[in-house]
This record gives structure tokens, sequence and C-alpha cells, in this order.
């Protein structure tokens, strides 16, 4: 049996007691009564209760939520991203400087070394 309101699915199952009655499956936030059988139908009737039809609202709203915040984070990731490739660059330039600096100074150290050595 589907419940053509919502499109959701409904299972029949067996009593001990010979009555047989309805199971909604798959998930859905409603709420079922089962009234008992007519003389007129030979199976109980569902109602459905509640407001199925705002739950895929609420889902999407929750969803587009989700989608901004992780936008915004994501956005903020590259930012900083950016910051510290930035960091590490300028890092980089003083290292070399430093080591230019560094290999220089060597080399006037050896020259000087040398001039001594040879006098």
């Amino acid at each position: 049996m589907t419940n053509a309101g919502t499109g959701g699915t409904i299972v029949q199952y067996s009593h001990p007691d010979g009555q047989p009655f309805y199971v909604p499956v798959g998930g859905e936030l409603q709420t079922y009564t089962i009234r008992p059988v007519s003389s007129a139908s030979s199976s109980p009737s569902v109602v459905v209760h509640g407001g199925g039809h705002h739950v895929p609202e609420e889902a999407t709203r929750k969803r587009e939520i989700r989608l901004l915040k992780n936008r915004e984070a994501a956005r903020e990731c590259r930012r900083k991203k950016k910051e510290y490739i930035k960091c590490l660059e300028n890092r980089v330039a003083v290292l070399e400087n430093q080591n230019k600096a560094l290999i220089d100074e060597l080399k006037s150290l050896k020259e000087l070394y040398c001039q001594q050595k040879t006098e």
C-alpha cells in the first residue's frame, strides 16, 4: 500500500489475533492512525497526521544554510592559505638574503686568511 499524500510506503503485518496492522516504512516524520474496519471496507483506513510536506522544506533550508556556511569556511580557508604562502615567501626572501650575505662574508674571510697565510 502506498500513501498517496506523501509518496511513503506502508507495510501490512498480521497481528496474532488475526487483525492486520500497517506500519510506515522509510524514515518519514509523520504519524499514522489506523481506524477499525468498517462494514463496507475490508481493510483499516490509514490517516496521515502532520505536515509531511514541511519536512522537505526544512531539509532544503538546512541544506542551504550548511552550504552557505561551507562556502564561507572555504573562503576563509583560502584566505588563510594565501596569507600563509605570502609569509613563507617573505621568509624565503629573508633567508636567501641572509645566505647571500653569509656567502659574501665567507669569501672575504677566505681572502683575508689566504693573504695572511702568504705573508
